[in-house]
């Protein structure tokens, strides 16, 4: 009896040791892949590029270092737009990362309206900062910069007046 209650133990701290091993690797096999982190992704001319979107909006984003001008469909970010909100959310990425005036923007945008292409042009920008410099990965990921907003304006259905509303009820 005393001999199957031993071996029951040699099992388990065999158990044990093989669970811990399997962590071990684990935890080893992850922090290789951590420092064999991703390479910048830069063309010929030292910029990074990437497509954001939102909404209906498409946003072309090419970054490369410079003083901070941004340039959006060939006019200034302060002629394209008016609103500040919408200047705020175009920077955020660069307030995030503390990389404000580090990186001349150029953008092209289509599609939507101005706060969809504001936000089409954010997620470009995180976007291509991730491609310039992968480690500024983890935070922007944790803001939710790098996730593409999926949401879309729901179409019409037939026999509605929009896309749920109702026409107006009439007894008579």
């Amino acid at each position: 009896m005393a001999e199957k209650i031993e071996s029951l133990k040699d099992i388990k701290s065999a158990a044990k040791a093989k669970t811990a091993k399997a962590t071990a690797n684990k935890a080893a096999t992850a922090s290789e892949t951590e420092t064999a982190a991703r390479k910048p992704n830069r063309d010929k001319q030292g910029r990074s590029y990437a497509t954001g979107k939102r909404k209906d909006a498409v946003a072309r984003v090419w970054i490369k270092p410079g003083k901070g001008n941004i340039t959006i469909n060939e006019k200034s970010v302060d002629q394209y737009f008016a609103r500040p909100v919408l200047k705020m959310i175009i920077n955020q990425p660069f307030e995030i990362t503390n990389r404000v005036n580090e990186f001349d923007v150029i953008c092209t945008v289509k599609g939507g309206g101005l706060s969809g292409q504001a936000g089409a042009i954010k997620h470009g920008i995180s976007k291509a900062l991730n491609e310039y410099e992968p480690e500024l990965r983890a935070v922007l990921k944790k803001a939710g910069f790098l996730t593409r907003d999926d949401r879309v304006v729901e179409r019409k259905k037939f026999g509605k007046a929009k896309a749920r509303r109702s026409y107006q009820f009439s007894k008579r």
